[in-house]
């Protein structure tokens, strides 16, 4: 399917908890060091704390802020999560209340790849007559590690990004692609009360093959190819598994965003969070092309050929 729908993102924000912890930090109490962690996943500290409305409160915020806008003018938000601050009601609820957002408030849960599926869902909505969406995605993972597992405790932290997208007469949502394997729901996931659960090889394996796949089909919808892409935002799970999708994909790895050595992975937050931190930093500039892509539990996976023009 072709996303062509008349969305543009004119704000940005996001958010990471105060409390840092360390690859250092996690030495102390695990079989593990520093450089074995680095060497193996990019990682070099993680984010602990707050909830996840909290933390979608404050990215919320900034993207609010950043797009000039308040809560009067937002007609849905949509919270990316898979760690929601109450079996019922919805994150999004809290995050309605807070912002003062006049329109309707809806959780997405995709996992990791909660908010691309937002992303392209907020586009078609904004094709049948919205006019602002405000999109997070946000994760709480630190309460659903188990800190004594050398194998998960290294990979996850806390975070929370967002975007306000208004509708245009110019699309800029290009090209996309959304799926999923129920089937290999066994290799990563966490039972209510418990611990996250992974089979790592598996994941890493089924995670490069579904991104590359889709990031290749969203190109192809959009008419573009990988010669086309100025910037890779891939959800930020593994540094191995980015520069193996870079890789296969022809894509320099100077030309991946990568955020993972501060943020952990942060499930849905880890795209817009990348998003965020460079568009801050000028690496992401008016009339660049952006292939987002990234995968989840589920398994899911999700890519978006997108043209960022804030104007």
């Amino acid at each position: 399917m072709t996303g062509s729908t008349g969305g543009r993102i004119t704000g940005w924000g996001a958010h990471l908890p105060e409390k840092v912890i360390t690859n250092e930090d996690l030495a102390q109490t695990l079989d593990t060091n520093h450089d074995w962690i680095v060497e193996r996943t990019g990682i070099h500290r993680r984010h602990i704390g707050g909830s996840t409305s909290e933390m979608s409160i404050h990215a919320g915020q900034q993207a609010l802020d950043s797009a000039g806008v308040t809560g009067d003018d937002i007609d849905l938000v949509i919270v990316a999560t898979t760690t929601p601050d109450q079996l019922m009601p919805g994150t999004s609820a809290a995050v309605q209340a807070e912002l003062a957002i006049a329109g309707g408030a809806c959780d997405m849960q995709a996992v990791c790849s909660g908010f691309s599926y937002g992303l392209v869902a907020a586009n078609g909505l904004l094709a049948t007559g919205l006019e602002r969406i405000l999109v997070i995605g946000a994760d709480a993972l630190g309460e659903r590690v188990d800190w004594d597992d050398r194998s998960s405790a290294i990979l996850f932290g806390d975070g929370a990004g967002a975007v306000v997208i208004e509708r245009s007469d110019t699309p800029t949502l290009l090209g996309f692609d959304l799926g999923a394997d129920g089937s290999l729901r066994h290799i990563g996931y966490a039972d209510h009360g418990g611990f996250i659960t992974m089979d790592g090889k598996e994941v890493f394996r089924a995670a490069v093959r579904a991104v590359t796949s889709s990031a290749n089909k969203a190109m192809a919808n959009a008419g573009v190819t990988i010669a086309d892409i100025d910037w890779f935002v891939p959800h930020q799970a593994n540094i191995r598994i980015i520069e193996s999708i870079a890789g296969r994909l022809g894509l320099p790895m100077e030309q991946a965003i990568v955020t993972i050595a501060e943020t952990a992975n942060n499930s849905a937050a880890t795209i817009p969070i990348a998003l965020d931190t460079a568009v801050r930093d000028g690496r992401i500039a008016p009339g660049d092309l952006l292939l987002l892509g990234g995968f989840g539990f589920g398994m899911t996976w999700a890519s978006a050929v997108l043209r960022w023009d804030p104007r």
